[in-house]
C-alpha cells in the first residue's frame, strides 16, 4: 500500500466555525474521489472522555461501535463517510497525560525527567499515526480541537510541526479554518483576524497549506488574493465556506471552491476519479424538496441545548429525506410537563420521541410523555431512558404496579421494573457499570421492528447502566406490552412494542448513533413514516 498521507485541520479566531464539518466534507470528497479516508479528534481537554461530562458542557456523547465515549463530532464523520469509527479515532488530553503518568510510574523512562517535549508530544504523535499503520487508509483527516493559540492546544500544534518535517511536506499538511466576518455598518468583509490566526499558527512554526475561511457573505477575488499574499498560501489554496441552509450542503459548496483539488495537489496524490456526489446529491435533493411535513417533540431535560441530542436531530434529517418529508422538531423540556398540561403541552404532535438521559431529573415529565402517546395512539419512540420510562408507566397504569419505578430512581420501590444487572451491583467507578458499544439482538418476525430492519438479526450501540427486570416479562407481554428485541448472550430486552397501537417502540440501544445521510436508520424512517399517515 502507498505510503499514508496526513491532513490536519485546526481553527483560529474563534470556536465554534465548524471544523468537524469542514473535516467531514473534505473527508467526503477525497471518498468520493476514491480513496479510502478516516477522520480523528484529538480534543485538548483533560478530561479521559466525555462520558461523565454533563450534555450543558459538550453536547451529547457520541459512542463508536467499539464502545468508545466521544465527542459529537465523530457523529458527523461516521454520518458524512458511512464507515464506523473506533477508539483509535478519539484522543483527548486526558488519555494522552495518562499514559504517560502510568508508563513513568513502571519506569519506562528509565528515570528521567518526563516532559512535554518529547514525551508528551511523543505519545501525541504516535496515537496520530496509530490509524495509519491499520493499513486501511490513504488518507487520515486529523482535527485538533480548540483554537490556535489556546493553551491547551499548543502540544498537539507542536506534534502537527514536528510530524511535517518528519513525514515531509507532501505527505503531511494543515487545512486552516479561519473567519473573515462581515461588518455591516462599513459593508466590508473584513481579513485582519485571518491574518492575525495564520500568524499565530506561524509562530508555532507551522506554515498553513490551505487556507478555508468562514463567511456570511461570498468573498470576491480581490479579497482572496489578499489573504494568499498576506498568508503565503497560494491563491487557489484559499477557500470560501459561505453559510448554507444544512451541513449537508457543505461538500457541494467545498467541491465548487476546490477543495479537494487543493488538497490532493498538495499531498501529490494520483488522481483515480473525478468525485462521485451522485447519491449525494439524490440525497439532497429529496432533503430540500418535501411533499409533506409533520411535527414531532421531543421530550428530553437538555432541550436548551439541541447538541446534547445532535444525532438524534440528524437522525430525522435522514429519515425525513427518505420519507421525502420535512420534519419541524418541537423541543419539549420534560420538567415542565405535569398530570394537568400533559394534553396542552403535547396536542397537535404527529409524534413523540422520549429521550434518553441518566439521574431522576425530569423523568415524571417523560413517564407522562409516554402515557399520553400510549392512550392516543399517537407513533412514539422512546430511547435508552426513553424505552424504560415506557415501561415504568406501562407497569403503573396498565399492570396497576403502584410506585412502579427504576431503581435508579427509586431503590426502595415494590416494584422494580427497571433494575441494575446483578453482575454490576458491585461495580463503584460510574464508568465501568455501561453497557457499551456494539451489541446483538435477535428480532421477533411479526414485529413493527422486524418490519423495519428486515431481518431477525442487528447489532446496535449501548450506553446505559439499567435494564428491563427480566422478573416481570411474563405480566408485560400478558398484557400488550410484547419484548419483541432480545439479547441473544444476557437474555436482556433491548426492544419493546405495544400490541395494538399504531406505532410505539422503545429500545434500550441508541439508534441514533448508526444513522447516516446515505444510510437512515431504518427504526427513525419507519417512525417518521408512521407519523405521516
Amino acid at each position: 500500500m502507498a505510503e499514508v498521507k496526513y491532513v490536519f485541520v485546526t481553527g483560529g479566531v474563534t470556536s465554534s466555525l465548524g471544523k468537524g464539518i469542514v473535516s467531514a466534507s473534505l473527508a467526503k470528497l477525497l471518498q468520493s474521489r476514491g480513496y479510502s479516508v478516516t477522520i480523528q479528534k484529538l480534543d485538548p481537554y483533560i478530561n479521559i472522555d466525555p462520558g461523565t461530562l454533563n450534555p450543558y458542557e459538550h453536547g451529547e456523547c457520541y459512542v463508536t461501535l467499539d464502545g468508545a465515549e466521544t465527542d459529537l463530532d465523530l457523529g458527523h464523520y461516521e454520518r458524512f463517510l458511512n464507515v464506523p469509527t473506533s477508539q483509535a479515532n478519539s484522543v483527548t488530553t486526558g488519555k494522552i497525560y495518562q499514559t504517560v503518568i502510568n508508563k513513568e510510574r513502571k519506569g519506562d523512562y528509565l528515570g528521567k525527567t518526563v516532559q512535554v517535549i518529547p514525551h508528551i508530544t511523543d505519545e501525541i504523535k504516535k496515537r496520530i499515526k496509530q490509524l495509519g499503520q491499520s493499513n486501511k487508509f490513504d488518507i487520515i483527516l486529523t482535527e485538533i480541537g480548540g483554537t490556535v493559540g489556546d493553551i491547551e492546544s499548543l502540544p498537539y500544534i507542536e506534534s502537527v510541526r514536528q510530524l511535517k518535517w518528519e513525514l515531509g511536506y507532501q505527505n503531511c499538511i494543515v487545512v486552516h479554518l479561519t473567519l473573515v466576518p462581515f461588518l455591516s455598518a462599513t459593508g466590508e468583509s473584513k481579513t485582519k483576524p485571518t491574518q492575525h490566526s495564520v500568524k499565530e499558527l506561524l509562530e508555532t512554526g507551522i506554515q498553513p497549506d490551505v487556507l478555508v475561511l468562514r463567511t456570511e457573505k461570498p468573498l470576491n477575488t480581490d479579497i482572496k488574493r489578499k489573504v494568499a499574499l498576506f498568508c503565503n498560501v497560494e491563491e487557489n489554496a484559499v477557500i470560501e465556506s459561505v453559510d448554507v441552509s444544512t451541513i449537508y450542503e457543505v461538500p457541494m459548496k467545498m467541491l465548487e471552491q476546490g477543495l479537494d483539488k487543493a488538497v490532493v495537489k498538495k499531498l501529490a496524490l494520483p488522481v483515480k476519479h473525478e468525485p462521485d456526489l451522485s447519491e449525494w446529491r439524490a440525497f439532497l435533493d429529496k432533503l430540500k424538496n418535501p411533499k409533506h411535513s409533520v411535527t414531532v417533540g421531543i421530550v428530553g431535560k437538555y432541550v436548551e441545548l439541541p447538541d446534547a441530542y445532535k444525532s438524534i436531530i440528524e437522525s430525522f434529517v435522514h429519515a425525513g429525506a427518505a420519507n421525502e418529508c420535512e420534519i419541524e422538531i418541537k423541543y419539549i423540556h420534560s420538567e415542565e410537563i405535569n398530570e394537568s398540561n400533559t394534553a396542552s403541552v403535547l396536542q397537535g404532535l404527529n409524534g413523540i420521541l422520549v429521550a434518553p438521559g441518566f439521574g431522576s431529573r425530569g423523568i415524571e415529565g417523560k413517564i407522562l410523555a409516554a402515557r399520553y402517546a400510549r392512550e392516543n395512539n399517537i407513533p412514539f419512540l422512546g430511547i435508552c431512558l426513553g424505552m424504560q420510562c415506557a415501561v415504568i408507566e406501562f407497569a403503573r397504569n396498565v399492570l396497576n404496579f403502584e410506585g412502579a419505578d427504576s431503581t435508579e430512581i427509586n431503590h426502595k420501590t415494590k416494584y422494580p421494573v427497571i433494575d441494575i444487572m446483578e453482575e454490576q451491583k458491585s461495580v463503584i467507578n460510574s464508568g465501568g457499570t455501561m453497557r457499551l458499544g456494539g451489541y446483538k439482538c435477535i428480532i421477533t418476525k411479526g414485529s413493527k421492528a422486524y418490519e423495519a430492519y428486515g431481518t431477525t438479526e442487528i447489532v446496535e450501540r449501548h450506553r446505559h447502566r439499567y435494564e428491563f427486570n427480566n422478573k416481570y416479562l411474563d405480566d408485560f407481554r400478558r398484557h400488550g406490552m410484547d419484548p419483541v428485541g432480545i439479547n441473544p448472550e444476557s437474555g436482556l430486552v433491548e426492544i419493546i412494542e405495544l400490541t395494538g397501537h399504531k406505532w410505539f417502540a422503545g429500545v434500550q440501544f441508541h439508534p441514533e448513533y448508526s444513522s447516516t445521510a446515505l444510510n437512515p436508520h431504518p427504526l427513525f424512517v419507519s417512525f417518521v413514516k408512521a407519523c405521516t399517515v
